[in-house]
């Protein structure tokens, strides 16, 4: 089975111009215009980076992550609670799947009409993951 570029449409370069996506051979690649050259960039390099920040966002709070989860699926038992909190804490399995499947297209369209979106460098560096919604600074004004 192909991998996929797990955030396709969800990339952008250092000049907010959308990263086109395409495949050399199996692999899913991200591709910047530099002035004409188009840089292939290794998808798996990209959304793995994107990955490992999103789980830094969540290490230490699943236990409060998956009881608003729980309570937002209707489901605040325990045991759903304890599913929710356990599948936070395996994230690095959950990697290698997504990168199979990939995230449905009608999510990362939502994710790109609510502003989420991720700059790389040429080089295929993470500058920024944009969160709409998101308050880094509590109360700080």
């Amino acid at each position: 089975m192909l991998r996929k570029a797990v955030f396709e449409g969800l990339v952008y370069d250092e000049w907010d111009q959308p990263v086109q996506t395409g495949w050399v051979g199996e692999d899913p690649f991200y591709i910047v215009d530099d002035d004409g050259f188009k840089r292939h960039i290794p998808a798996e390099d990209v959304d793995r980076q994107v990955w490992r920040f999103m789980q830094e966002q969540i290490e230490g709070n699943e236990g409060l992550i998956s009881a608003q989860a729980a309570e937002m699926l209707g489901e605040a038992d325990i045991f759903t609670k304890a599913a929710i909190e356990n599948q936070l804490k395996n994230l690095d399995s959950q990697f290698d799947q997504l990168e199979q499947i990939g995230i449905p297209e009608e999510s990362r369209a939502y994710l790109g009409m609510m502003g989420f979106r991720i700059v790389i460098s040429l080089h295929g560096d993470v500058l920024e993951v944009i969160q709409p919604g998101r308050v880094d600074d509590w109360g700080d004004e």
